[in-house]
């Protein structure tokens, strides 16, 4: 069987009128799915009214304890319910989950090196056989970014991280399609062209757009992440816009 691991932003969430039209489509996928959502964007919000300092290290979220809670309550909760709900009143049989429950996806807390990060997770792995279960039941899972350790601490993770392992664990019996949205139409040649778009990368295209510096910094962990996502069993990935869930760039082997 087919199924599609699908990536939204927590930006997208917030937005009813990218929410609204984004939860239409999914309603009418002729296929089962899995949907991973971030929270960030939220997460800032809700601190921002909590009186609670965001702190970023190169644009990248520290999680202390106070920032957990925020976080726990904007990700697994919040945001995760608007989404459910849309997804209900669409006729689709959503469940929301953490990464803690069922310990449907397990991390490990990241290290201190040159910077604490708090309560920030790396994924180890996420449980296949659970998400599975609910799909041959008839149910769509709707993940949130919030795991946990072996210890049962709850730890803040990168929603794009939950969204490969999520792939790469169910790709041991299904075949899999992780897709990834943002917002432009794909991978641009020009960023400011939506024309430009390139609607299949190789691996030998996507080494000849690197050598050539076609390809930036801010695309290039994504495509790499891909790779190292197609390499673990999961058959494609897929880069696109949330209104054109079956477009956008497709990244094979």
């Amino acid at each position: 069987m087919k199924i599609k691991v699908i990536k939204i932003g927590g930006k997208l969430i917030e937005d009813d009128a990218v929410l609204q039209p984004l939860c239409d489509s999914l309603a009418k996928l002729d296929y089962p799915f899995v949907l991973v959502h971030g929270g960030g964007v939220m997460g800032s919000h809700l601190a921002e009214k909590l009186g609670v300092e965001v702190k970023m290290h190169e644009g990248r979220r520290i999680t202390d304890a106070a920032t957990l809670d925020i976080a726990v309550m904007a990700y697994a909760g919040l945001a995760n319910k608007r989404v459910v709900a849309a997804l209900q009143a669409r006729g689709v049989n959503a469940c929301g989950l953490s990464g803690c429950d069922m310990a449907v996806v397990k991390s490990r807390r990241r290290p201190v090196k040159d910077i604490d990060w708090g309560f920030v997770g790396d994924v180890d792995k996420a449980d296949g056989k659970v998400l599975a279960m609910l799909l041959d039941a008839g149910v769509t899972p709707v993940v949130s970014p919030i795991t946990m350790s072996e210890q049962g601490e709850l730890l803040n993770t990168n929603a794009d991280s939950v969204a490969s392992a999520v792939a790469m664990g169910l790709a041991e019996k299904y075949d899999v399609e992780l897709v990834f949205t943002l917002d432009k139409a794909g991978v641009l040649l020009d960023v400011n062209d939506e024309s430009s778009l390139i609607e299949t990368i190789t691996p030998a295209l996507y080494s000849q757009l690197r050598a050539d510096e076609k390809i930036y910094s801010g695309m290039i962990p994504k495509i790499d992440n891909a790779y190292k996502t197609i390499e673990s069993g999961v058959d494609s990935v897929r880069i696109t816009s949330p209104n054109n869930l079956s477009g956008g760039t497709l990244v094979v082997k």
